[in-house]
């Protein structure tokens, strides 16, 4: 299997270095394997979904009251 670095994945999605790490971190990219202190992420690896707050505001979980 082929591996590739966070700044090689980060140029291929299109975005930052710090966000592939938080993302591996995060266990969010499926097979990632860390080697030392660096990521190695596998070359056919999808990006995972943007879950990440933008509107501003938090959604409330259902049953929750105002």
């Amino acid at each position: 299997m082929e591996y590739l670095s966070i700044s090689q994945t980060a140029a291929k999605w299109g975005l930052s270095a710090r966000r592939i790490n938080v993302l591996c971190s995060e266990g969010r990219i499926s097979g990632a394997t860390k080697i030392g202190s660096f990521w190695a992420v596998p070359a056919d690896a999808e990006k995972p979904r943007d879950e990440r707050v933008k509107s501003g505001k938090y959604v409330k979980e259902k049953g929750e009251n105002s």
